[in-house]
């Protein structure tokens, strides 16, 4: 608790390096390696510190979708309603009766509207106001976060058969020296309720004896999805270019829909059980040297 205190009350003065060995210290149990990172949290806070400079487009929502375009094209791409300079009233009316509100510079900020006429202009405005106050860089000093510029933008609702948001396919993609892919798929459902769940498969949809982050385990494992061949086919491509990224995808109405990609999961910080697996996955890629600075 008093750990927690320290670092809650000490977030705007403390170096980024200070801060994320605290805030690791306090996650996962030990304070990290800064200088030759060996696990998978101590190679991700490594990233937060020293980005590569092309995750700061692909990092950016509305940006990345260009990549994703040139790499896999644009009929994986949510459908984009609206990206205006301002949220205005006049956007707010043209909008369709459902849709997600997203801003394009960071984490968690999502709102799903599946009934326009249950929500105002008002309410949506002030949160949008909220999302592009917030300094996204500042919560995990992840820093090519500090380089996004924040835009609110609106997406159609994707939405499965019996009527929720579909489950979060998220493909922890990594690349050996020697072209070999280690795939691993945390399944996310129930992302907007109370209950939400988290479980993790190999590429063989084999459930994994792995815990990550605050997440609870489902009571069953999941079938896999149907088109789980093009979905790891399409994580493939999207993450080929790099050691490591997770690739959020989702599938929808016997289609395929790209999400986000991330470069730093968790910032560093992410708990994972057991223990040996933020050990396992570190020894699945490598930080590139040439990314480390004095910054």
């Amino acid at each position: 608790m008093f750990a927690k205190t320290l670092i809650d009350g000490a977030k705007a003065w403390l170096p980024d390096s200070v801060f994320l060995s605290l805030l690791h210290r306090h996650n996962v149990g030990r304070f990290p390696n800064m200088w030759n990172p060996r696990t998978f949290n101590e190679k991700i806070l490594h990233r937060c510190l020293y980005p590569d400079p092309r995750y700061i487009d692909l990092t950016d929502k509305l940006k990345v979708r260009d990549y994703v375009a040139d790499k896999i094209g644009t009929r994986h791409l949510i459908p984009l309603l609206a990206e205006p300079g301002a949220f205005t009233k006049e956007v707010f009316d043209a909008l369709p009766s459902s849709f997600v509100m997203k801003a394009n510079h960071g984490s968690g900020f999502v709102e799903v509207v599946k009934d326009k006429s249950r929500v105002s202009f008002e309410q949506l405005s002030a949160l949008a106001e909220k999302w592009l106050s917030t300094p996204f860089y500042r919560v995990a000093r992840e820093r090519h976060y500090r380089m996004i510029e924040p835009r609110i933008f609106f997406e159609a609702l994707l939405l499965a058969e019996d009527g929720q948001v579909p489950a979060d396919l998220k493909f922890h993609v990594f690349n050996s020296p020697s072209g070999q892919q280690t795939i691993f798929i945390t399944v996310i459902s129930g992302r907007f309720t109370d209950h939400p769940r988290g479980d993790t498969y190999d590429a063989e949809w084999r459930l994994q004896d792995i815990w990550l982050g605050h997440y609870h385990r489902s009571d069953t494992p999941a079938p896999p999805p149907e088109s789980l061949d093009s979905l790891l086919e399409i994580a493939g491509v999207l993450a080929k270019e790099f050691e490591y990224v997770r690739v959020d995808l989702y599938e929808a109405n016997g289609n395929i829909y790209f999400g986000e990609l991330t470069f730093t999961p968790g910032a560093g910080v992410f708990p994972m059980r057991p223990d040996h697996v933020d050990y396992e996955w570190g020894r699945l890629f490598e930080v590139d040297p040439r990314h480390r600075s004095s910054r």
